[in-house]
């Protein structure tokens, strides 16, 4: 029987979950999951060269890429378990995104990804070559080398002036450089010219909206950051990403109760997806609460049966029922 009252005990579990913690987080994104597609046109034909990058959702910093092949089909391999945003460009088209979530035990549904030609209009690259210049602001990002990586979105901008979401970079840098009033300034014209994208606008402008919340979070601003995230999620109510990151972002900033509320949304709204649960049993660990934190990870456990994170998932419930 668990002894709730314990307060040494408890400590020590918290201790053992955010070591874990932090051992999950930098694991995060690899695997041996492989997922593959195609991508054609609106006429249901193959588009080769396409550029086709995954990011995982939760660590932006893990991504892989491939290229379409003279078929438009493309495959990754090495990919780790939860959900990933899979973006198809190619000149002359608007780019095109999906959220798929991987699991290693299963065999990855194929994904279709198809684009749709635009002359002239929100989110056309019009100079391909300039991807990779793309490719090297977000390892400078990645890195903390914010203005230069500045500097090279900035560029990208005005070769392609079309693919608004680049702004979201652009205000992230601004943001981390601590200019919030630049940052959002730049975050609200991603949600202005969102509203013409009818492809894949409603998530970038909730992701405008919620980087929005984010830099009045960082000010203390809470009612705004609130406010602000709030719309995010209303704006794409069935995007189980949006409430999982501002749960990150609360837990990050030590706001336990409101990272509860927005992990457990999470949950709700994909029920089958196993990191929501992980996340909690994290907060109840830090609350204390035992027998919720072992309610979440069992929860856990049975929807990722075989992984690193199971694995660490069992050993804080031997720690916890000592």
């Amino acid at each position: 029987m668990r002894n709730k009252g314990m307060f040494p005990r408890t400590a020590a579990v918290v201790v053992t979950i955010l070591l874990s913690a932090g051992l999950a987080l930098a694991q995060a994104g690899r695997g041996k999951a492989r997922i593959s597609g195609v991508v054609v046109d609106a006429a249901g034909n193959p588009v080769p060269g396409a550029k086709v990058v995954a990011v995982f959702e939760q660590e932006q910093a893990s991504s892989f890429d491939a290229t379409a092949g003279k078929d438009g089909k493309w495959a990754i391999i090495g990919v780790g378990t939860g959900n990933w945003t899979v973006t198809a460009t190619a000149k002359n088209y608007l780019p095109v995104s999906v959220s798929v979530a991987v699991k290693q035990l299963e065999r990855n549904p194929a994904i279709t990804l198809t684009l749709s030609q635009k002359a002239g209009g929100s989110g056309v690259v019009q100079d391909e070559t300039s991807f990779e210049a793309l490719d090297q602001a977000n390892e400078f990002y990645n890195d903390g080398k914010f203005d230069t990586a500045l500097v090279m979105y900035e560029e990208f901008m005005a070769k392609n002036p079309g693919a608004y979401q680049v702004q979201l970079n652009i205000g992230d840098c601004y943001r981390e450089k601590g200019e919030y009033d630049k940052a959002v300034g730049i975050y609200e014209k991603l949600v202005d010219q969102a509203q013409l994208d009818s492809t894949m606008g409603k998530m970038m402008g909730a992701k405008g909206l919620a980087a929005i919340g984010l830099c009045y979070l960082k000010q203390d601003d809470f009612e705004k950051a609130q406010d602000y995230f709030k719309r995010s999620i209303e704006m794409a109510p069935q995007d189980e990403n949006l409430p999982y990151n501002v749960a990150e972002i609360y837990f990050s900033n030590q706001n336990i109760e409101e990272a509860l509320r927005y992990f457990e949304m999470a949950s709700q709204i994909k029920p089958d997806w196993p990191d929501p649960y992980y996340k909690l049993a994290m907060v109840y660990l830090n609350k204390g609460d035992m027998d919720k934190a072992t309610e979440c990870l069992e929860k856990f456990i049975k929807l990722e049966p075989d992984t690193e994170r199971t694995a660490q998932a069992e050993g804080i419930l031997k720690a916890i029922k000592k």
